[in-house]
């Protein structure tokens, strides 16, 4: 029993080495101005920068390379990374996943989040008056309904559609957010039963929204999004219910 309280504490310190070296190697970052893509300095400067040894600064760096903030290029050397929702993308998937398991759907609380945020994010596009140049997403609901008319809608129109419409907000952030959702749909939709689907019928709910947004009429944005994510969840409910979910 004593042993194992050792170990523990022994444990406990390291992570809180850990934890504070990568405190320190971000606090750097900041200080010094760098940004995303510029190199750092090499290990052993910030050895001797820290005041760390080099097994904590290993372990810190790891840590930070698994969230984005450090960059290792082999060969090449260290840099900052830049954002990315990766790590996220896979946490959600692995939960949605374990939660099916334990008779939840976390999928579907996930499709109800996207929605709250893309009905939000197309009111502010019309409330804004950012819907004036639409060249791109005229050519993506052509794509759509020519697709659409050939008996299928692809994901990566779908997903693109849908990256045009919050695109005049100029917030990366949004499209990281809503990538990183689409990504945890996609891949557990591998994981249900196939739904057949109207291409004709997504389409025509994809270009509700469009209109709406090109006319700038908030009311009909947010019945069409509704009406978007509420084919969604039928496409799901039948999918589990022909998964035997």
């Amino acid at each position: 029993m004593t042993a194992a309280r050792t170990r523990g504490r022994a444990t406990r310190g390291r992570s809180s080495r850990t934890e504070e070296v990568q405190q320190a190697v971000k606090q750097l970052i900041l200080e010094r101005g760098l940004a995303s893509g510029d190199p750092m300095p090499t290990e052993f400067e910030l050895v001797e920068e820290l005041d760390v040894s080099r097994n904590s600064l290993r372990e810190a760096l790891k840590a930070l390379q698994a969230v984005g903030i450090v960059e290792i290029r082999h060969g090449f050397g260290m840099y900052v990374g830049s954002m990315s929702l990766g790590a996220l993308v896979d946490e959600l998937t692995f939960h949605a996943r374990m939660s099916k398991r334990q008779g939840r759907d976390d999928l579907a609380h996930l499709v109800d989040v996207r929605e709250v945020l893309e009905r939000g994010l197309v009111e502010q596009v019309i409330d804004r008056g950012l819907a004036s140049d639409t060249a791109e997403l005229d050519e993506i609901m052509r794509r759509m309904d020519a697709e659409a008319a050939a008996g299928q809608v692809t994901p990566e129109t779908d997903r693109l559609f849908h990256e045009l419409l919050y695109r005049p907000l100029a917030n990366p952030i949004v499209n990281q957010l809503l990538g990183a959702f689409w990504d945890v749909y996609r891949t557990l939709q591998h994981d249900l039963a196939p739904v057949r689907q109207e291409a004709a019928d997504v389409a025509q709910r994809h270009r509700d929204i469009y209109e709406a947004l090109v006319s700038g009429d908030r009311s009909a944005a947010a019945t069409a999004m509704a009406a978007h994510f509420r084919g969604i969840r039928e496409r799901l409910d039948a999918a589990h219910d022909d998964s035997g979910a």
